[in-house]
């Protein structure tokens, strides 16, 4: 049983904040399993059993458990890997989504990484499923946390080494942007105007940054 932390513990943690990943999600910390998420759990993986969500010894918060053979259903984020592309100009590679959420609107390529590949390989997987292009993965620009939608976002700057720019179902149109030239007012994600503002504010310092709704 995991011992619990003093109050000077909880305060110095409290101090901390929900660091800078946290920026990118209206829901407050620590509230459990999203309930549209709880409710697609039903049953124990192991015995069929219906779950319970409740206080389960030796856990520091409700858990979804079995009754029957005592499984608990731990339920974790999922990761969502993300690139900018970068042309030989240096200019940011955007496509327009063509599935929700924010159908129409500017963001980064990415997609879910699959539990067979690493993070380098799922981020060039899934760029070249959207773009076409085939990119070298390089820097991290940033972690961003959605508990609304139970995803952990990761952006990669990425170089063109390959493939060739085509329209795919998820990606309506492509196109490479300045870093003075962003459509910020035409980005529907807030991850990735998150990711922008922190790959501008990067590698072009000497770019202004606009005012943009909800962000500061």
């Amino acid at each position: 049983m995991t011992a619990a932390p003093s109050d000077d513990d909880r305060r110095l943690v409290t101090s901390l904040g929900r660091g800078p990943d946290g920026r990118s999600t209206d829901i407050s910390s620590g509230q459990g399993v999203p309930h549209w998420l709880s409710a697609s759990l039903r049953h124990c993986s192991r015995c069929g059993t219906e779950l319970l969500e409740g206080p389960v010894p030796g856990e520091d918060r409700d858990r979804l458990h079995c009754p029957a053979c005592g499984f608990i259903a731990y339920v974790n984020p999922r990761l969502v890997v993300t690139t900018l592309p970068l042309t030989d100009e240096g200019e940011v590679i955007l496509i327009r989504r063509g599935i929700e959420p924010a159908y129409g609107t500017w963001a980064q390529p990415g997609g879910f990484l699959e539990v067979d590949e690493s993070v380098h390989e799922g981020a060039i997987r899934e760029t070249l499923e959207e773009t076409g292009l085939i990119v070298e993965p390089g820097d991290i620009i940033g972690l961003y946390s959605r508990l609304e939608a139970a995803v952990v976002v990761l952006l990669v700057e990425a170089r063109i080494v390959g493939g060739r720019s085509r329209s795919s179902p998820e990606a309506l149109d492509i196109q490479a942007f300045a870093a003075d030239a962003i459509p910020w007012h035409g980005i529907g994600l807030t991850t990735t105007l998150w990711a922008l503002r922190d790959w501008v504010r990067l590698r072009h310092p000497e770019v202004v940054l606009p005012e943009v709704a909800g962000l500061r």
